[in-house]
């Protein structure tokens, strides 16, 4: 294996570490391939963890490595697995990620998605028995990149309780949105269903801080700001009823009728093993060149109207963060806690 080279040090300022993406990668790379993952889901990784700092996503970055190592000793991931691409007549992609991690599944299946999408004028993709750990939003912003509009949806382990509730029943049950744009970056969103996601309250337990009022319960169902207790117990949905409404659209879309697990029958597969969650994924994709043909310009047009009111407000678009961040990292870096350095380090 090689090691990451002395001439790549990372640089070190009041308990933080930077990192060029470069040597986020080639770290990132090293844990994955010394836990015998298999190259293929390496670079499929790799890539995800990579965007994610990229973007200064630090809840979906190198962070999640102590996770996926976890996950890849647990027996619960098969680190060798092959997904396997079904099509027929109908407009429905059927991926069989054969027990593995998430991303090379996707990665596999989305040409055919977007052929059927462009033929069809709108297309869906079922993975199943995968791994998941990832952000949805690098699928659907790959989607707008070839023209696509797309939604993808999962459900987890079951961590949220819902709306009324004290004990663990949803996911947090993320939801993206991905729309192409004429010119730029695709308006993209992707959420959590729950107040939060849970490597943010995890990261709040690792540097000792608070959690704010209203994300989480204790076990005994009491609201808690207590990081650890939260973890222990079960965060809320946001916005109440609403979003637990949402959280169980997406239980049904991404599990009975995809042919999956739910997110308490992910946890009961999982056996308290602490493992990534194993369920399924949807992802629905739709042709604005088929739905509008010759009238195409026009509504994309009518479509940047929107978005350029929602801007003169002041408003900020979802991801605007993101998009500008990914221009800063290229040449400033990422910064990690040196917490979460050393805790990286460990895995190798």
């Amino acid at each position: 294996m090689t090691p990451i080279p002395a001439s790549a040090r990372p640089r070190q300022v009041d308990g933080l570490v930077n990192l060029s993406l470069a040597e986020v990668e080639a770290l990132t790379r090293q844990v994955l391939v010394h836990h015998q993952l298999a190259p293929t889901h390496s670079d499929a990784l790799t890539d995800i963890i990579v965007a994610a700092e990229r973007d200064e996503c630090a809840s979906h970055g190198v962070y999640r490595l102590a996770g996926l190592v976890r996950t890849m000793n647990s027996g619960k991931v098969n680190l060798s697995a092959t997904p396997h691409v079904r099509t027929d007549e109908t407009s429905i992609v059927r991926v069989d990620a054969d027990g593995g991690f998430s991303p090379l599944a996707f990665n596999m299946g989305a040409p055919e998605l977007a052929k059927k999408a462009h033929r069809h004028g709108i297309a869906a993709m079922a993975i199943n028995r995968c791994v998941h750990f990832t952000a949805l939003w690098p699928e659907v912003e790959a989607l707008a990149d070839q023209g696509i509009v797309s939604l993808a949806m999962t459900p987890s382990h079951s961590w949220v309780a819902p709306a009324g509730g004290k004990r663990p029943l949803f996911g947090t049950n993320p939801f993206a949105f991905g729309w192409p744009r004429l010119h730029g970056n695709p308006y993209v969103f992707d959420f959590a269903t729950s107040m939060v996601a849970r490597g943010e309250v995890e990261l709040h337990r690792q540097n000792g801080k608070p959690i704010p009022p209203g994300w989480a319960l204790d076990p005994d169902g009491n609201p808690t700001t207590d990081a650890s207790l939260a973890m222990a117990g079960a965060l809320l949905t946001f916005g109440g009823h609403k979003g637990s409404a949402l959280s169980t659209m997406i239980e049904l879309l991404a599990g009975p009728l995809i042919g999956d697990l739910t997110s308490a029958e992910s946890a009961d597969f999982d056996g308290g093993a602490k493992a990534a969650p194993y369920h399924g994924e949807l992802i629905i994709a739709l042709s604005p060149d088929v739905f509008l043909g010759e009238a195409k310009s026009e509504y994309l047009q009518r479509a940047e109207t929107l978005l350029a009111d929602i801007v003169s407000q002041g408003a900020r678009l979802p991801s605007q963060r993101r998009f500008e961040a990914r221009e800063r990292t290229v040449s400033d870096g990422v910064w990690l806690t040196r917490i979460q350095y050393d805790i990286i380090k460990t895995l190798i």
